[in-house]
């Protein structure tokens, strides 16, 4: 199936939707979060991290299995981001980060990284929002607009 036309997963909210706290399950049985945690010197700023939080992944918090599933679980990732920004619309800039994989470089963008910043533009409409790539992280802020 081709990256364009997978379906997302069913999503856990969480029953308080500042908690920021999301969940879903792949059809091979991988359980995921998705966290949206708020800066400490700027609470309109948001992290996100993600990953398999099953136990036999211990040691390795936020890892991405690959089971075939990839564009599956980055097309629900898409849906939680965009709840998330529904539920917290002053958020104005949020950020990824995609630690490198054993043998991958400090030095350039990570594959982690350069498969989210693919699918930026399906979280964000770049109109709105300027994109930073870093070496292993992306971040996202809304433009300003000055009247």
């Amino acid at each position: 199936m081709s990256e364009g036309f997978s379906e997302p997963y069913k999503i856990v909210l969480p029953d308080i939707p500042s908690a920021g706290v999301y969940f879903f399950t792949t059809d091979s049985g991988m359980q995921y979060e998705v966290r949206f945690g708020r800066k400490k010197d700027d609470i309109l700023s948001a992290t996100i991290v993600f990953g398999v939080i099953n136990d036999e992944f211990e040691g390795e918090e936020y890892v991405m299995t690959n089971k075939n599933e990839v564009y599956h679980v980055m097309a629900t990732i898409v849906n939680v981001i965009q709840i998330f920004r529904k539920e917290h619309p002053n958020v104005r800039s949020y950020e990824f980060t995609g630690e490198p994989k054993h043998g991958e470089s400090i030095d350039s963008p990570t594959q982690r990284i350069r498969l989210y910043y693919r699918y930026v533009q399906r979280m964000f409409d770049l109109k709105d929002w300027d994109v930073i790539l870093g070496k292993n992280t992306i971040t996202v802020k809304r433009k300003t607009r000055f009247s």
